[in-house]
């Protein structure tokens, strides 16, 4: 009972703070009124040295910054840069020199990195607000104001999940916030292999090339191909992951750990590892063309995965292939699964005539199903994402004379490291497809977790 009190009296503490507006922080005095200027003011008013002198060096490094770097990379940002060719000019002594352009990706990078600064010296201004409010709410009830001592103790007791999370955060924002934006910001210039150094903004031509204009003709194909790819190779692993899980759990079956044991060894050899040696397997002058040919089954080699290839055998090769990679996982869930089914409703099957297909198809899979639906939307995901299997096995072959920079294999994200590295370097082009591949998977996934018994049920 008192700890239910405490929570309840916690939660109209909160909710009464909680009533406190700006203009009543404002109101209180003169010191909680110059926080809003000088940050951490009120704070070290009130002894709480630590944090006080925290907002206070952040407040004078952000100005400091700004005055000297920050005003000067936002405004190049608008432009990118405005020398955008090589040009000459005199020195000071009058001496032909040339002049480089601006380089635009340093410059892109500094705007969106003092995007991302000011962004955050709001989130800082924010709880500079919050700690000056508090303070207001604890000294209009008379409550106690914990010391700079007890400030600091709380960063190992009760806000112990800030200082833990301070480093984590701070990585995040340095090498995935920034790239992202980064990435998202070089999708609305023309910055490619002709502007490799000075590029200008260009909005969505991009996109407009993407979806309508000279690249249409291959982002739908292989965004069809891509689709098609991920159902098969998602379907294939589990049905297979499942249907082994079962055979090896079936009774009369002896040795179970150790068949588990073989399935799983090709799982623990690292993926590009298999991968290139199917490659080399898979070779015209590879192993298996060469047994087949030595057993008289075939009188010439088969084209698997060479540039000549039809189209729909190298795709069904990589996905037989993807096969050998993704049932064990399946395999080992499946059976953890399994190994817990309720036996009461199984032997109630049984005593009720059902056999062992019926029994699969109405208890089994579907408790099977509903537990990994939510691991099956995420290997979808990885499967349109599945940059290994495609790029080590076939490259993207067989090549299509109608693609630009694309093959008959290739998924969207092959295809985006082609537009980068390949001849074109298409950067502003690989930016906008990622975008895109980000659009779809969002929409697949947001679609079908709603569709989840998780979701509705949660």
């Amino acid at each position: 009972m008192a700890k239910k009190r405490k929570i309840n009296a916690e939660s109209i503490v909160s909710e009464a703070e909680r009533h406190l507006s700006i203009r009543d922080v404002w109101n209180a005095g003169s010191a909680e009124k110059l926080t809003f200027f000088i940050m951490g003011f009120n704070q070290l008013k009130h002894k709480q040295f630590a944090k006080g002198a925290m907002f206070l060096l952040l407040e004078i490094a952000f100005l400091g910054w700004l005055a000297f770097s920050g005003i000067s990379a936002l405004s190049l940002l608008t432009t990118l840069g405005p020398n955008k060719k090589m040009t000459t000019g005199l020195d000071k002594d009058g001496i032909p020199v040339t002049i480089q352009p601006d380089n635009s990706v340093i410059i892109l990078l500094w705007g969106v990195l003092a995007i991302l600064i000011i962004a955050a010296f709001i989130v800082l201004f924010i709880q500079n607000y919050k700690s000056n409010k508090h303070l207001v709410y604890l000294t209009q009830t008379g409550q106690h104001i914990p010391s700079n001592k007890e400030e600091l103790a709380s960063l190992l007791d009760s806000n112990l999940h800030k200082t833990l999370m301070a480093v984590p955060l701070l990585g995040v924002f340095l090498f995935t916030i920034l790239p992202t934006l980064y990435m998202i910001t070089m999708a609305f210039t023309n910055y490619n292999k002709e502007h490799a150094i000075a590029f200008s903004w260009t909005g969505f031509t991009s996109f407009g090339q993407i979806l309508s204009g000279n690249l249409a003709g291959t982002f739908f194909p292989v965004l069809i191909w891509t689709l098609i790819w991920a159902v098969l190779a998602t379907a294939t692993t589990f049905l297979g992951g499942v249907l082994l899980a079962m055979l090896i759990e079936s009774k009369g079956i002896k040795g179970k750990g150790m068949w588990r044991t073989i399935f799983v060894i090709v799982f623990a050899v690292p993926q590009f590892v298999t991968l290139l040696l199917m490659a080399q397997f898979l070779n015209t002058q590879g192993a298996l063309n060469n047994l087949l040919m030595d057993w008289h089954i075939i009188s010439e080699p088969i084209k698997f995965i060479t540039t000549d290839s039809n189209a729909w055998v190298s795709r069904a090769t990589v996905i037989v292939v993807n096969m050998w990679i993704g049932i064990p996982v399946s395999m080992l869930t499946s059976t953890a699964i399994i190994q817990n089914l309720p036996q009461d409703q199984i032997e109630a099957a049984r005593i009720d005539g059902a056999n062992s297909f019926r029994i699969f198809k109405s208890i089994t899979f579907p408790q099977i199903l509903f537990v990994m639906t939510p691991a099956l939307i995420q290997q979808f995901i990885g499967n349109i994402n599945n940059f290994n299997v495609i790029y080590l096995l076939t490259g993207g072959w067989p090549m299509n004379a109608n693609y630009n920079s694309a093959g008959e294999t290739d998924l969207l994200v092959t295809w985006l490291y082609k537009l980068v590295f390949g001849q074109t370097q298409q950067y502003n082009v690989a930016a906008a497809l990622g975008i895109l591949i980000f659009i779809v998977n969002a929409s697949i996934s947001l679609i079908a977790y709603r569709r989840t018994n998780a979701f509705k049920e949660g």
